[in-house]
């Protein structure tokens, strides 16, 4: 098996904390995601996985073993960086037999092997190339099958298709979530992006100034985030954060602008609504609640987001399709009790 345990692990540079006692456990033939904003401690916890910096405390462990004291060429862990570090005199093809070559592999098997990752990338065409002659898109290529020509007991990638543009991202996680469900192994990924996050990884980590704020899967964190940061981070458009009302129902929130029939707020200090849960109607005399102003239209196609003027806050809503609204109209919001997140005075989710 390839289970990565990390147990109270602290690295910090100087004054600034890196990565702040963090405990977790990747399963062996997990796909596995850390997800979080720049300097959030993502790259760093690769890097203490690979072994090019050693934790101030805690301990690692990879298959079982310690690993703290062990070298990264001993780890037989395999990284693709965000800059990719192709070698540039190289072509395609010497690139990806590299680590195979200087691990003494005979030259046979190094064949069998480089055949067999550029089948499952596509990239046979273009391994006579050197990386100067190759699209960004085929750059990315080469560095994951350099990466993957090896036998590793886990991948390990950090942000390897955020240069890409958006349609060849989409096209290449899911590639890599095919690849990584065919070689059966433990891979570790680490995006700044929402989408790529939640369509690719088993579970993900959820990271802010160092610290893991929550993990789960991708549809456990989105239907129960833990705090208002983690909410907040999950959804396009993301989630409306508002005041608690101190009525326990339609009032207060928003300016009573939002209707939400039955909701019990008790000790809850705001409240969260996922755009796609609140409904937006034309107003009509005698609608719950006050009336609220639509301030800008944003047509996607399949579904259009609504932005409303509710009292002092906005409120977004995603609408399906394109309805007839448009900017300065009056209409009536409304939201089921049992798609409102709560959460206390310190920020943490309260039972739903």
């Amino acid at each position: 098996m390839a289970e990565v345990v990390f147990r109270n692990v602290f690295k910090r540079f100087g004054d600034t904390v890196a990565v702040s006692d963090a405990s977790f456990a990747v399963e062996d033939n997990e796909f596995f995601c850390f997800f979080g904003p720049p300097l959030s401690g993502k790259s760093t916890i690769l890097r203490l996985i690979l072994g090019l910096e050693t934790p101030d405390s805690g301990e690692i462990l990879i298959d079982g073993r310690p690993v703290n004291g062990v070298g990264p060429a001993e780890r037989n862990v395999a990284m693709v960086f965000q800059n990719l570090a192709l070698f540039p005199h190289m072509t395609a093809r010497e690139n990806i037999r590299f680590p195979l070559v200087e691990r003494k592999v005979p030259a046979p098997e190094i064949d069998r092997r480089l055949d067999e990752v550029a089948a499952k990338l596509h990239i046979r065409h273009i391994l006579h190339k050197p990386p100067a002659q190759l699209s960004g898109g085929e750059r990315q290529r080469v560095a994951i099958a350099r990466a993957l020509v090896r036998d590793p007991v886990a991948y390990l990638m950090d942000d390897p298709i955020s240069a890409l543009d958006a349609r060849l991202r989409e096209e290449t996680r899911v590639e890599l979530k095919r690849i990584q469900r065919e070689l059966g192994k433990t891979l570790i990924y680490v995006t700044h992006d929402q989408e790529e996050a939640m369509s690719v990884a088993d579970r993900m980590a959820i990271m802010e100034g160092g610290s893991i704020r929550q993990i789960g899967t991708p549809r456990e964190i989105y239907d129960h985030p833990a705090s208002t940061y983690v909410a907040r981070l999950l959804g396009s458009p993301m989630m409306n954060i508002l005041p608690s009302g101190p009525s326990g129902d339609k009032a207060g929130f928003a300016s009573g602008a939002i209707a939400i029939p039955g909701l019990v707020v008790g000790q809850t200090a705001e409240i969260g609504l996922r755009p796609e849960d609140i409904k937006v109607a034309a107003w009509t005399e005698g609608d719950a609640g006050r009336p609220a102003r639509v301030f800008q239209v944003e047509p996607l196609g399949g579904f259009t987001v609504v932005t409303v003027d509710a009292g002092a806050s906005q409120v977004r809503a995603l609408v399906r399709g394109q309805p007839d609204i448009r900017p300065e109209a009056l209409v009536a919001l409304s939201c089921d009790a049992a798609r409102v997140h709560r959460f206390g005075p310190d920020g943490a989710a309260m039972p739903r």
